[in-house]
């Protein structure tokens, strides 16, 4: 319908139109984490921490008003003004702002930056009009700051434009090779091959994807993995090998019609299969759950048909994502159960945002978000107050918590706290010291491990 289609095309145009700060609901509350770079919120002086209370006179903090209902009043028009007030820490009155709403990009990339001297880690959340310009400006300065091997992270990558996908295959593949087709019923078979010089044809490259990587993420692993130009390691991908075009309607709706599949280079489609149905379907992740598959290769199965070949000898299959070259189970186990008590109740989040709102200015000390990843760490007494915390929340403390447990907790705290001060550079090193994906792709990267992979034909 017309009223939700600029919330839905907006992620995929790369922009929106409204006021430009990042923020959280804490306490039902919106809390400003970040002003938006060059957006009305920064220049009118807006800060991280500023609470806002009230938009047109509206009170909006402590009504239990859902975070959609505060967003249509935040956006709006480009030149049009929306009359904020803000509660900011030691003063005891609110601060008034007329924001003059306008375009505000909306980044598909999360975090560039070196994980060692020739590493480099790039993170995309999904594939809009603009996510090839981004990896090319992000790729181009980790090359001059020394990368000469890449780990691209598609993890929860749902997905958007196919040529968006295209155009980033094509920066790690030799001109001519294929990276992709589509066919429909009533659509002719469509062809992309690389056609120009890309920025990473010939280094190293290791892909990560997960049960949540969909669609285009899709797309770029299966044109890397066919064309035996890199490894993928993770776990097995969504499986989602449609393509849709877009109909525009003239009351400003739009229809979004399933006209074709898509193909990797070797032939293959990765759509999860209807055969037996649309319940089935949907409960296909459910059942990958219940069947083991994300905590053990062996117990994923896949039919003989659907075998292909890559041109090194690799065997890999259709029907239903993208099987990792490399695969690393999801952490489960009791040992992780009072981590996810208080992870899943938003405890472990909500302490790391106070603790960064009350400690601000001494967090900002840390001279760099690299400063902060070295130099930072969750202090006995730190843990502590999260654990009186956590009980002043009604949660009761066991008597013995897991060394699993506590490290989580305290590598999300710092994480978060990290994130809040000084951004994405301080949040994802911090969780990648304990991501196994992460760091096996690193491991296999700077180890001989890499090439005799590519080289080597899979066992069928």
């Amino acid at each position: 319908p017309a009223r939700d289609f600029k919330e839905m095309n907006d992620p995929l145009m790369g922009s929106f139109e409204g006021i430009g700060i990042e923020f959280n609901m804490i306490s039902d509350t919106v809390v400003v984490i970040n002003p938006i770079s060059g957006g009305p919120s920064e220049k009118a002086g807006i800060m991280p921490g500023d609470r806002i209370v009230a938009v047109e006179e509206e009170v909006i903090a402590g009504v239990n008003m859902s975070t959609n209902d505060i967003v249509k009043r935040l956006k709006g028009e480009k030149g049009t003004t929306v009359r904020v007030e803000v509660m900011r820490s030691g003063l005891s009155e609110t601060l008034p702002f007329a924001l003059v709403r306008d375009q505000i990009p909306q980044y598909s990339l999360d975090v560039a930056y070196m994980v060692d001297e020739e590493v480099g880690y790039i993170r995309l959340n999904k594939f809009s009009a603009t996510t090839h310009q981004e990896f090319v400006l992000a790729m181009e300065r980790l090359k001059r700051e020394g990368m000469q091997k890449m780990i691209l992270d598609l993890r929860g990558n749902g997905g958007g434009f196919l040529e968006a996908a295209i155009n980033l295959s094509d920066e790690f593949l030799d001109a001519q090779k294929l990276i992709v087709y589509t066919d429909g019923r009533s659509r002719p078979r469509q062809v992309a091959h690389a056609r120009r010089n890309g920025g990473f044809e010939t280094q190293p490259l290791v892909i990560l994807l997960d049960e949540w990587s969909a669609s285009a993420s899709e797309i770029v692993a299966g044109a890397v993995q066919d064309n035996d130009r890199g490894l993928i390691i993770g776990r097995r991908s969504f499986g989602k090998g449609l393509v849709q075009e877009q109909v525009q309607l003239g009351d400003g709706s739009a229809l979004r019609l399933t006209v074709a599949r898509y193909y990797t280079p070797t032939g293959r489609s990765i759509q999860k299969p209807y055969t037996d149905g649309e319940e089935e379907y949907y409960n296909e992740f459910m059942n990958r759950l219940l069947e083991g598959e994300l905590e053990n290769p062996d117990s994923i199965k896949f039919n003989d048909s659907l075998k292909y070949e890559t041109p090194a000898g690799r065997v890999v299959y259709g029907g239903g994502g993208i099987m990792p070259d490399i695969f690393i189970p999801i952490e489960s186990g009791e040992e992780f159960v009072f981590y996810n008590q208080v992870a899943n109740r938003g405890l472990v989040y909500r302490f790391a945002f106070n603790y960064a709102d009350r400690n601000r200015n001494a967090l900002h000390e840390h001279e760099s978000p690299a400063a902060f990843v070295r130099d930072f760490s969750i202090t006995p007494s730190i843990y502590r107050e999260f654990l009186d915390f956590v009980r002043s929340e009604g949660v009761s403390i066991p008597g013995q918590i897991s060394t699993e447990s506590q490290d989580l907790i305290r590598r999300n705290l710092k994480s978060y706290i990290g994130r809040n001060i000084l951004g994405a550079e301080a949040f994802f090193p911090v969780l990648h010291e304990d991501d196994k994906a992460f760091q096996k792709a690193v491991e296999v990267l700077n180890s001989q491990e890499y090439q005799s992979m590519l080289q080597t034909p899979s066992l069928p």
